[in-house]
């Protein structure tokens, strides 16, 4: 069934056709509410209280733009509600090899790993609005119109912020050595 027909049927009540929705992006927003968030429980209650709100928002939702950045929409303001009430100090790494593909060869694993903690230490050197367009953009993969509308900005805003946020995660990584030359845009 196509993801049109589930929105719908969610919208008329059907929770099946919702359960279907979730398994089809519960993945995408898990990791983006643990990116945003930098804290294992804290992404989970993140998700939690966005899928509560997606849920009660589906029989407004109108399907004009992409319903994934609809969703993150929904998340990003969770999550920023989540910071307003509880202000996240730590940036925990010991959970970052769950994030990333997993290779069955314990040398590559250990190896992803180690990219992954040094990406997530840079990560949360990042400001707010770095660390949010980063991630919507290459971890939950939107576009720049779809991070715009997620993130009620112009455009312009963020491709500055991602201009920015690429440029200071070279800095980062070629001050503290992280890794040797340069970080791509393919983060």
């Amino acid at each position: 069934m196509d993801e049109l027909s589930l929105i719908r049927r969610s919208q008329e009540g059907d929770w099946d056709a919702f359960r279907l929705l979730l398994e089809q992006h519960r993945h995408m927003l898990v990791r983006t509410a643990y990116l945003t968030t930098r804290d294992r429980e804290a992404a989970q209650d993140v998700v939690q209280e966005a899928l509560i709100q997606i849920w009660r928002s589906l029989p407004s939702y109108r399907p004009y733009g992409s319903f994934k950045a609809w969703m993150i929409t929904i998340l990003i303001n969770q999550a920023r509600r989540y910071y307003r009430r509880n202000r996240i100090e730590t940036i925990p790494l010991e959970e970052v090899g769950e994030i990333w593909a997993i290779s069955d060869n314990p040398e590559n694993l250990a190896m992803q790993q180690d990219e992954a903690q040094r990406l997530r230490r840079a990560l949360g050197l990042l400001s707010t609005d770095h660390r949010e367009v980063l991630t919507l953009r290459y971890y939950a993969d939107l576009s720049i119109p779809e991070i715009a509308r997620a993130l009620g900005c112009r455009q312009g805003t963020v491709k500055s912020r991602l201009n920015r946020a690429i440029g200071r995660l070279k800095d980062v990584f070629r001050d503290e050595h992280y890794l040797p030359g340069e970080v791509s845009h393919e983060l």
